[in-house]
């Protein structure tokens, strides 16, 4: 048995796709904005039309949730240590299914995770990585408990309360981040997103293991994204990650008073990166 994924195509085209990997607990709609500009700046620079991919994680959005089973099986703390790899292993077979051998992957936060993972495991299916907003190292212990707390209440509740915080602000956060459009926006997707879907991911995350040790073994054309303002993956934590790729030049953007979504609070500063880590590849 194999994990399901939804494909949304937001472009087709010739040459290598871009697979936009979302972040938790929304879906592939924070892509939305960014996947528009990177097909407008594709056009206004002369660039040959290319697939843009978006699909929703499993459990988000359209995407299944996965049985216990399909998901590798579970720890005796309820988190999924075989997760991330069945879903790695599931985006690389999404992409050979479209007839694909290789893509250029942008993940954003958890979707970073995964696109690690894919380079881990399938770097013969990785033609360049976007990491946007996230990190390679594994949970603490103290984060991986509180995942499985927060996947517990989901499924016994059906509550999406306790992640919520996505969708508040402080007075540290940056000015998009702060505005009522962004909260609205983020309580709007968060509470479209099935319960039982949270706490897969949740479970998912908690038992993915450590990728540091993939950082100094990436040779594919790598751009790393992100936002000044992010409270989990500033530049003190993306820097270091860009630093560790020996093998390979890895392209730095900060992008200006911005947080943890990038990709949503400035598409166009995203896309700009994107279309230029595209033109690298070809």
């Amino acid at each position: 048995m194999t994990i399901e994924l939804h494909n949304n195509v937001y472009c087709e085209g010739e040459g290598l796709p871009v697979v936009l990997v979302h972040g938790f607990p929304v879906d592939h709609r924070m892509w939305d904005e960014c996947a528009e500009a990177l097909e407008a700046a594709a056009v206004e620079h002369g660039v040959k039309r290319f697939p843009i991919w978006g699909p929703d994680m499993p459990g988000a959005g359209e995407g299944p949730i996965p049985s216990d089973e399909t998901s590798g099986g579970k720890d005796a703390d309820g988190a999924f240590p075989n997760g991330l790899d069945h879903m790695a292993d599931a985006y690389v077979a999404m992409l050979h299914a479209a007839g694909y051998d290789k893509a250029i992957w942008a993940g954003l936060s958890m979707g970073g995770y995964l696109i690690l993972d894919i380079q881990r495991l399938h770097p013969e299916a990785v033609a360049a990585l976007a990491l946007c907003d996230t990190k390679a190292a594994a949970d603490s212990a103290q984060m991986r408990a509180k995942r499985i707390a927060i996947a517990e209440a989901c499924e016994s509740t059906g509550t999406h309360e306790p992640v919520m915080g996505f969708a508040a602000s402080t007075p540290e956060d940056s000015t998009i981040k702060q505005s009522a459009a962004y909260r609205e926006q983020f309580t709007t997707w968060i509470n479209e997103q099935s319960a039982e879907g949270i706490a897969w991911r949740e479970r998912m995350a908690a038992g993915r293991p450590d990728l540091n040790d993939v950082l100094p073994a990436i040779t594919a054309p790598v751009a790393v994204i992100c936002g000044d303002k992010d409270p989990s993956s500033p530049p003190s934590v993306m820097t270091p990650i860009a630093d560790a790729m020996t093998g390979t030049s890895a392209d730095m953007t900060v992008v200006f008073d911005c947080g943890h979504f990038s990709a949503y609070e400035h598409p166009q500063a995203v896309a700009d990166a994107l279309l230029a880590l595209v033109r690298r590849v070809q």
